[in-house]
């Protein structure tokens, strides 16, 4: 059996034995937080729980890296959302040690791309016609540049209310510890 006839075998009993009430809640986050972090696996529950957070509390963005590349790509346009239809009034950007990001080498994942199946063609088309794919790719140094760097991008956004804090941290995936990097009501 694959791996998705098994989940949605659970999901099943789990619908039909009412599992989910624990869970039931509103749209709207109950502490008005919207929250982006990393991708990784070790923060799906270790960063709400190392922040006294439960389901309702907050909504979560994830993105690679916790990194918002455009000022007008998806990740921004979910944060101005969270702001402006969902009630959040603070936003938290959370990085975290031993990311995967700082790591990402683009002519690698470029060859694994290749690997797979993407033609050299295709890649030679979007770097020529659309945009720096190596540039794009590119991953990130040291977490604290790249936390900040995006919480500069957030806090000066010209569609961000002047009075929302950003925050931005840093998290050990390991222990939980959180590490403020830029205290946002420090800047209003």
């Amino acid at each position: 059996m694959s791996l998705l006839h098994d989940i949605l075998n659970f999901n099943q009993t789990f619908v039909e034995e009412k599992k989910y009430e624990p869970y039931i809640t509103t749209k709207f986050p109950d502490k008005r937080i919207v929250v982006l972090s990393c991708m990784d696996t070790r923060l799906v529950e270790l960063l709400p729980k190392a922040m006294n957070l439960r389901n309702g509390d907050m909504k979560i963005v994830k993105s690679a890296g916790a990194i918002v590349n455009h000022p007008f790509g998806g990740i921004m346009r979910s944060l101005l959302v969270a702001v402006y239809e969902l009630k959040a009034d603070e936003v938290y950007i959370i990085g975290h040690y031993d990311c995967g990001m700082s790591a990402i080498d683009p002519d690698v994942m470029l060859g694994h791309m290749i690997e797979r199946g993407i033609k050299q063609e295709t890649i030679d088309t979007i770097t020529y016609s659309a945009l720096d794919l190596r540039e794009w790719l590119r991953g990130f140094g040291d977490v604290k540049t790249s936390v900040l760097k995006s919480v500069d991008l957030v806090r000066t956004h010209p569609l961000m209310p002047k009075g929302v804090p950003v925050h931005g941290l840093i998290i050990d995936p390991g222990t939980g510890r959180l590490d403020l990097i830029s205290d946002g009501n420090k800047n209003l």
